[in-house]
C-alpha cells in the first residue's frame, strides 16, 4: 500500500483533529480528550504490539493487516514475524505459537522493539511463550474461551493465570473472542469450526478502534482475498467490524490511543510498506530494467528465500523467466547457463542450498560471468532453524568453494535496503563479470517498514556491452577472438553471446590460458590466473565507509547487514545519556571499503555486534590486526537495543 506522506500527514491530522474533538494532545502519553463514542482518547509517541497464537490462529495475516493499515496512515514501523517451522506444529503447544510483532511511531524508529506495550493471546499457549517478554504495566488481551482445562495443561498451567494473580501486575483484559465471533456470524449460518477460523479478525478490529486504525482497506482485502467464496469474504468482515464495535461499546476499554503520522521522520514522496524479500524482488527486477537485459532465476524452493521465486513469477511483462528447479545444484546450473546465454542470472537459497551450490559458484569464479547468488540466512548449521534468523553464511560465502575463489559480498541492512542492495550486487556482477553474493537474513526477508519509491531517473545505468566482434590481433595480424583478454580497469572479461558468429570459445571448469581461454596445465599460468581473479576481486569499486562520530569517541560499533537496526538504535539511547560512542555499518564485505583500515586504527575500541559466534571480527583481526572484540548472538532472533546499549556502555566503560 502507497501512501503520498505530504498528503497523508494533512489527512492524518485532519483525522486526529475530529477524534480529539480540534485539540491537539501532547505526544507524552498523557490523557488526552473524548472522543465520538465518548471515551478518552490518549496520545502516544509509539507502541509495540505483539499478536499471538496457534500457527492456525492466522496471527501473521493479522499482523500484516494492521502493518498495512499502519502504513498507509503515515506512522513509520518496522515488524518482526516469528513463526514455527513446522507446516501446522500441534494446536495449543509452545512449539506451535506463532507471533507477529509490530512497532510503529510518529517519528523514525529503526526496530521492531524491545518488548510489547500490548501482547493479544489467543490461547494459553501464547501467554505463556509470550509472557516474559511483557513489561509490568503493559496491556494483555487474552481469549478467554481456550482458558479451560486441557488447553492450559498442554502447556503447564496447573491453574487459571487468569485467575491466581500471577497477572496482577498487567492490565489484562478477558474477551471470549471465540464466542463473540460465533455471535457475530450467527447469521451466515457457517459450520462453527468455519465461523471460529475468523477470530482474528474480531482482534483485528477491537485492535483497530484501539488504536484508531483505518478500516477501508482491510475490508477491501477480505473481499478480494475471499473473491471466490463470497460468504466467508462477508463473514470475516461482519467479524472485524464486531471486534471494533465491541471495543467502542465495552466498559472494559474506557481509553482508546492516537499514534500520529510520522511526518517529520521521512523526505516528501510516495512511500509503500515492503518486506525485505519483496524489495529485493523488486531489485532484481529494476536491475534487468536498468540493464537492458532479461531476468532468469534458476531455484529451489527453501525457507526464508522462497518468497523471491514467488514474486518473480508474477513479473513476466518485465522479462523475468523462473524456473523451479528440482534441486539446488540444477537451479544454480540454470542461472549459470542464462548468465553464459546473456541473462542477468540469478539463483535464490538459504544457508544449506549454498553449500550444494558451492562447485557451481566455483564454475561461475572460472567462466567469469554475471551471476547473482542471493542467500537469505537463517539458522545452522545443517537445516538447523528454518525460520529463525542468523548471519553465520559470512565465511561460507567468503571461503566456501575449493581452491582460490574470490567472491563479492554485498549485505542489504534493513528491509527496504535490500532494493538498493540488489542493484548494487547486479552493477558488480555486471561490470567485473563475476559471481556476487547478496546476504540478506529471515529478519530482514520477513521484517517490512515503509520504502520511498525511487524516481526511475535516480537509478544507475546498467547496461554492459556483448562483445561483438575480434578483439586481439596476432603477431601476423590476424584478428581473432580471446576471450580471456581482460578490460585494463576493470579486470572483465569479454561477455560473448552464444551464437555470435565468430566469437566461439571453450567453457568449462578446468583451468583456462590467460588470454585465449584454451585448456592449460601450466604452473606459471595458472599462478597467474589465480592472482588476476582475486586482483578483479581486491579492485572492484565500493565507497568508503562513513563513519557517524558527532563527539570524537574512543569507540567505534562496527556491524553489518541487520544488525544496523538494533545497533543503532542502541548508540541514539547512549549518546542520550551522553556516553560517546561512534558507528559505522559495512554494505561491501568483500572487497571491504579502501578506508575501513584507517577508519579502524581511529580508535581505541572497535566492537563488533553479530548474530553468530564472531565471523566479521575475525576477518578483520586478520586483515587488519586490529583487536576487533566480538559479541554475539546465535538465539534465532535478533538483538535487542536494550541489550545492545547495555554491552556498548560496558565496552566504553572497560
Amino acid at each position: 500500500m502507497t501512501s503520498q506522506v505530504s498528503s497523508a500527514a494533512e489527512k492524518a491530522d485532519e483525522a486526529n483533529d475530529a477524534v480529539l474533538g480540534g485539540q491537539r494532545a501532547p505526544l507524552s502519553g498523557t490523557t488526552g480528550t473524548t472522543g465520538g463514542d465518548g471515551k478518552e482518547v490518549r496520545r502516544l509517541d509509539r507502541v509495540i504490539i505483539r499478536f499471538a497464537g496457534d500457527s492456525g490462529d492466522g496471527m501473521q495475516l493479522t499482523g500484516d493487516r494492521f502493518t498495512s493499515e499502519t502504513a498507509s496512515f503515515g506512522n513509520d514501523l518496522s515488524t518482526l514475524p516469528n513463526f514455527p517451522a513446522e507446516i501446522r506444529a500441534p494446536a495449543g503447544t509452545l512449539p506451535g505459537v506463532s507471533s507477529f510483532q509490530l512497532h510503529f511511531a510518529d517519528h523514525d524508529i529503526l526496530t521492531p522493539g524491545d518488548a510489547p506495550n500490548v501482547l493479544v493471546a489467543m490461547n494459553p499457549a501464547a501467554l505463556k511463550a509470550n509472557i516474559d517478554d511483557v513489561p509490568r504495566g503493559a496491556e494483555i488481551i487474552v481469549n478467554t474461551d481456550e482458558f479451560t482445562k486441557r488447553p492450559m495443561a498442554k502447556v503447564g498451567y496447573a491453574t487459571s493465570p487468569l485467575e491466581d494473580g500471577s497477572l496482577e501486575a498487567y492490565n489484562v483484559h478477558p474477551v471470549p473472542l471465540t464466542t463473540l465471533t460465533l455471535e457475530a456470524l450467527k447469521e451466515f449460518g457457517l459450520p462453527r469450526k468455519e465461523a471460529e477460523r475468523s477470530k482474528n479478525m474480531f482482534a483485528l478490529g477491537l485492535l483497530s478502534w484501539m488504536y484508531h486504525r483505518p478500516t477501508e482497506g482491510t475490508e477491501a482485502f477480505l473481499r478480494a482475498k475471499f473473491a471466490k467464496k463470497p460468504e466467508i469474504a462477508e463473514a470475516n468482515v461482519a467479524a472485524f467490524r464486531a471486534g471494533w464495535n465491541f471495543g467502542e461499546t465495552t466498559e472494559d476499554f474506557a481509553v482508546s490511543y492516537e499514534v500520529a503520522p510520522a511526518s517529520q521522520a521521512f523526505p516528501t514522496g510516495t512511500y509503500r510498506n515492503i518486506s525485505g524479500n519483496l524489495a529485493l524482488s523488486y531489485g532484481l527486477i529494476a536491475a534487468g530494467q536498468l540493464a537492458d537485459l532479461p531476468l532468469y532465476l534458476g531455484s529451489y524452493p527453501i525457507t526464508p528465500a522462497s518468497d523471491i521465486l514467488h514474486e518473480l513469477s508474477r513479473h513476466k511483462n518485465f522479462g523475468v523467466r523462473t524456473f523451479q528447479a528440482e534441486d539446488e545444484i540444477a537451479g544454480i546450473g540454470a542461472a549459470l547457463g542464462a548468465a553464459f546465454g546473456g541473462a542477468l542470472g540469478v539463483t535464490t537459497t538459504s544457508g544449506p542450498g549454498v553449500a550444494l551450490k558451492s562447485e557451481t559458484i566455483g564454475l561461475a569464479v572460472s567462466l567469469e560471468l554475471p551471476l547473482l547468488i542471493i542467500d537469505i540466512q537463517r539458522g545452522g548449521p545443517s537445516t538447523g532453524l528454518p525460520t529463525k534468523t542468523e548471519q553465520a553464511d559470512l565465511l561460507q560465502a567468503m571461503y566456501g568453494r575449493n581452491g582460490e575463489a574470490p567472491v563479492p559480498i554485498v549485505a542489504p541492512r534493513t528491509p527496504a535496503d535490500c532494493f538498493d542492495a540488489a542493484i548494487d550486487a547486479a552493477r558488480i556482477a555486471l561490470t567485473y563479470r563475476t559471481p556476487v553474493f547478496l546476504l540478506s537474513d529471515g529478519y530482514l526477508a520477513n521484517g517490512s517498514e515503509p520504502w520511498r519509491i525511487p524516481e526511475t531517473d535516480a537509478l544507475p545505468d546498467l547496461k554492459t556491452p556483448f562483445a561483438t566482434g575480434p578483439n586481439h590481433t596476432l603477431a601476423d595480424g590476424t584478428e581473432v577472438f580471446w576471450p580471456y583478454k581482460r578490460d585494463p580497469q576493470t579486470l572483465a572479461r569479454p561477455w560473448a553471446v552464444p551464437g555470435t558468429a565468430g566469437l566461439e570459445h571453450r567453457i568449462g571448469g578446468i583451468e583456462k590460458q590467460d588470454g585465449t581461454g584454451n585448456i592449460s596445465y601450466d604452473p606459471a599460468n595458472h599462478d597467474f590466473m589465480v592472482r588476476t581473479r582475486q586482483a578483479k576481486i581486491d579492485g572492484i569499486e565500493v565507497p568508503d565507509i562513513e563513519v557517524d562520530d558527532p563527539a570524537g569517541a574512543a569507540t567505534l560499533v562496527l556491524g553489518w547487514g541487520s544488525t544496523y537496526g538494533p545497533i543503532t538504535a542502541a548508540v541514539r539511547r547512549l549518546r542520550a545519556t551522553g556516553a560517546p560512542i561512534a558507528q559505522a555499518h559495512l554494505r561491501h564485505l568483500n572487497p571491504f571499503p579502501k578506508n575501513l583500515g584507517e577508519v579502524l586504527k581511529r580508535y581505541d575500541k572497535v566492537v563488533v555486534p553479530e548474530m553468530n559466534l564472531g565471523q566479521l571480527a575475525m576477518l578483520l583481526r586478520a586483515k587488519y590486526l586490529v583487536d576487533a572484540h566480538s559479541y554475539n548472538q546465535v538465539n534465532g532472533m535478533p538483538f535487542k537495543a536494550e541489550q545492545l546499549a547495555t554491552a556498548l556502555k560496558e565496552a566504553i566503560d572497560a
